[in-house]
Parts: structure tokens; sequence; C-alpha cells
């Protein structure tokens, strides 16, 4: 059996006025990320961290945010077609560790949906999917408010 490992991260700064969305989960907040598609910081780790692990650049090159055709779009359609572009290559996914970096809103109350959100989209078991959530202990831009960072690991079979 052929393993592969991924890593992804993702940077989205914030601001008034937008939704925050992540793991797939619409997140209650007053501040949201600034972004070509719904700012989705942890699919969006997910992603590269797919593609990458299948060594198929990264989510920016088959998703491009010049492509208007990408703007506003839900994340976890870009996730479902990451993850069709590696079965494509003849994997599948074993697991996903995440991390997200993000002063305030709290986002444990909404981890477990997070967590069965992507593994629906991953086809696989809920407990496959780890997200974690962590402050930057109020330095830096993300302990600022000022943005989110989230930061992914897979693992796929082949």
């Amino acid at each position: 059996m052929n393993f592969r490992i991924g890593q992804g991260i993702d940077f989205h700064q914030l601001a008034e006025g937008r939704e925050l969305w992540l793991g797939g989960v619409k997140i209650p907040s007053d501040r949201g990320a600034v972004a070509h598609s719904d700012g989705d910081v942890l699919i969006h780790a997910i992603c590269d961290a797919i593609l990458g692990a299948a060594a198929l650049h990264d989510i920016g090159y088959h998703f491009p945010d010049t492509d208007m055709k990408y703007k506003d779009i839900d994340s976890k359609i870009l996730l479902k077609r990451c993850i069709e572009l590696v079965s494509g290559k003849g994997f599948s996914i074993i697991n996903i560790d995440s991390t997200v970096c993000l002063e305030k809103p709290k986002i444990a109350p909404y981890i477990e949906e997070m967590c069965v959100v992507l593994a629906k989209i991953a086809g696989i078991e809920t407990d496959a999917v780890s997200v974690k959530a962590t402050t930057t202990e109020k330095m830096g831009f993300t302990g600022r408010g000022e943005g989110i960072v989230a930061l992914a690991s897979v693992i796929l079979k082949k």
C-alpha cells in the first residue's frame, strides 16, 4: 500500500461585515474572513494538504482567485473537488488533523459539527477527523484579531 502525507496552511484577514466559516460551519461572529471565496481557512488548509499529498499543486492552482466563477464559492464545494482530484489518482483519505489559530470567537462549541461536516465530505469516519483550536496568546496579527490561520495534515492511501 502506498501512503502519502500532506500538509496545508492558510491565512485570511478578518473584517467586520463578513461571515466566519470554519470547517463548513457558520460561526457566529462580528468579524469574518476577507477572501475571494467564503474564506473558510480550515477547509482551504485541508484542501492544500490533500492536494499536496498527491503532488497536485495547491488550491490556488486549481481554483484561482482571479476566476470569477469561484467568487464567494462555498469552500465545501472546493473540498469535494479536491477529493475528486486525488481520487482520480487512486488515493483515498485515511485521516485529517487540523488546528485553527484564532483569538476570538471561541470555536470549541462548533468543533464536533465541523468534524461531522468534514468527515461526510471526505467519506471517512468522524473519529478520523481532528479539529483543534488555539490562540496565539494575544501575539501577532491573530492575537490582535486582525486575522486567522489554519493548519492541516492528511494521510492518503493508494
